[in-house]
């Protein structure tokens, strides 16, 4: 397998501030699959295609915003080697493990905050669940999808967006350290050579995580999830209006990566996004650089204007 280090995305945790508004919400409209409580009251998510345990976990705050973005490693050899890069980088500050269980059914953890403040961390074992598309076990004679799923029913947690101010550093300890690729970035300044926003990857994927630059700390944009179609994406219109969501924009299409996209607030403000579409990336691709004059078509193909709201609104 060619694909090492870094692999994907591994969970998202999110706090909200009223649990019972929030599990209905994520687990009967948004439709990911729900698969534990524990004992500080935080509640665990997959996207029904996911095998992992867990990719979202709710926990109770007084605050809306994400509290860590976690990233799964290839092999526990690999979570300390790259644990001692990020620790020589000095890039990053409040370096700590977490020891095996604290997050449920998940191995040992590193945890760093990056140069936009935002929380990350590496672990490279979590409890695989399988997706129950097999008829005779977890990958035996699979079906295309399982029964009895709800909702928007997105098959995987795909990226984050975040705002921070400290882009520069970021990006030098993705593509430096973690070994991510630059897939598409946004320039501004007479020259056309000050970066403001950087779109990047582990995979083939358009984008693993995205940054804006912004005079915050540790601001959380969105948290987005794979659909598959278009038209999947439209019945997500649908699902959200029927269920009153608050919308922020779409359905509609991206410049940037390509996607087709609707953005959506959960009940604690927190937006998330569904997409589908999308290029295939390697390392060796160049990497797509928009203008910041064409930043209203980069984010909203359809439009070619932006939506205030979209660039303001963050938790």
């Amino acid at each position: 397998m060619a694909l090492t280090g870094v692999l994907r995305p591994g969970h998202v945790v999110i706090k909200v501030l009223d649990m019972p508004a929030a599990v209905k919400h994520y687990g009967e409209v948004l439709g990911l699959v729900e698969t534990a409580r524990d004992a500080r009251g935080r509640v665990f998510f997959k996207g029904w295609d996911e095998h992992d345990h867990h990719s979202v976990v709710l926990t109770p705050s007084d605050e809306a915003g994400m509290e860590t973005m976690g990233w799964k490693v290839d092999s526990p050899a690999t979570l300390k080697r790259l644990a001692a890069d990020i620790e020589a980088s000095g890039l990053c500050t409040d370096l700590r493990w977490m020891p095996a269980g604290e997050q449920l059914k998940t191995g040992e953890r590193f945890r760093f905050t990056i140069p936009t403040g935002h929380v990350m961390e590496l672990f490279a074992e979590k409890e695989q669940l399988g997706n129950d598309c097999g008829t005779d076990g977890p990958n035996i004679n699979p079906n295309p999808w399982p029964d009895g799923l709800k909702g928007i029913a997105p098959s995987r947690f795909d990226h984050c967006l975040l705002y921070g101010d400290d882009l520069d550093g970021t990006v030098r300890l993705f593509t430096e350290v973690l070994g991510f690729g630059l897939a598409e970035q946004v320039m501004a300044g007479p020259d056309k050579d000050f970066m403001i926003g950087a779109f990047l990857s582990c995979s083939n994927k358009a984008h693993d995580v995205a940054f804006i630059r912004q005079p915050v700390k540790g601001k959380f944009h969105h948290a987005s999830f794979e659909l598959g179609s278009w038209e999947k994406v439209l019945r997500a219109g649908d699902i959200l209006s029927r269920n009153k969501t608050s919308i922020d924009i779409g359905p509609t299409r991206h410049g940037i990566t390509r996607g087709e996209t609707i953005y959506f607030f959960d009940p604690s403000g927190n937006r998330n996004e569904v997409f589908a579409g999308g290029y295939i990336y390697y390392p060796d691709k160049p990497a797509i650089t928009w203008h910041e004059e064409e930043l209203g078509p980069a984010i909203f193909y359809h439009d070619r204007k932006l939506n205030e709201a979209f660039l303001s609104v963050f938790t």
